[in-house]
């Protein structure tokens, strides 16, 4: 009798366990809840600094008067068509608040106001323009006027000086306008600021020459002394 063996391992030896390389099983519900935690209390602490800050600037926010037309031109008498309702928040200065619009109603814009525009106390003045005068707003830059602030009531010449390209010589085109309105200064030391807008009075001969010096930026205005006479005066005799 005889026997064989065979020397092939068996199928349980073949299957052997292959090496692992690293874990691949999922974090289980146990390991997930604090994280969940975590990031549930920040969103909630989020939402409440937003809404915290909402409910702060809503607190703050106040209605006031601002223009619903278009353009307004320096002289136009305020109707109640020419005004709309607008709310700001934050630092609001001298604007004339909503619930005071009376005051504003029946006096005449200062220098031009356009739509969306807030209204402030110096936007509007009690004088009309007077007959044969027109009323026309002026912006100036640093050696366009003088450092000195130029205020309401100061008389000023008006010239149109050649632009840098362009050959001619001054030319006087107002010998004394009178300020209604100024704001700004060519040389504020505090805030940076060096642009003067003012609006003045001038013949309605001369308004249209002005103008155009004004939008082509070729105006310079001379301060002169208090007691001149401008050319045209207010109504009311101020000047």
């Amino acid at each position: 009798m005889s026997f064989s063996s065979s020397s092939r391992p068996s199928a349980s030896g073949a299957r052997g366990k292959a090496p692992v390389s690293g874990s691949t099983r999922l974090p289980s519900g146990r390991e997930r809840r604090p994280a969940l935690a975590a990031l549930a209390v920040i969103l909630i602490l989020l939402g409440a600094a937003g809404s915290a800050l909402i409910a702060v600037r809503s607190g703050n926010r106040q209605d006031f008067v601002a223009i619903s037309a278009e353009a307004l031109p320096p002289g136009h008498k305020l109707v109640q068509k020419d005004l709309a309702r607008g709310d700001l928040a934050g630092a609001t200065g001298k604007l004339v608040l909503w619930s005071e619009a009376q005051k504003v109603l029946g006096k005449y814009t200062s220098s031009w106001l356009y739509e969306g525009q807030f209204v402030t106390e110096a936007s509007v003045t009690d004088k009309p323009i007077p007959e044969g005068g027109a009323l026309i707003g002026v912006s100036l830059e640093s050696g366009r006027a003088p450092s000195s602030k130029i205020d309401d009531g100061d008389v000023v010449r008006i010239i149109r000086v050649p632009s840098a390209n362009s050959e001619g010589a001054p030319q006087v085109l107002v010998g004394a306008a009178l300020v209604t309105d100024s704001q700004g200064t060519v040389a504020d030391t505090k805030t940076g600021n060096n642009t003067l807008n003012v609006t003045v009075l001038v013949p309605i001969d001369q308004s249209t020459a002005v103008a155009a010096a004004a939008a082509g930026k070729n105006l310079v205005l001379v301060k002169l002394s208090p007691g001149t006479k401008p050319t045209i005066a207010r109504n009311d005799g101020d000047g």
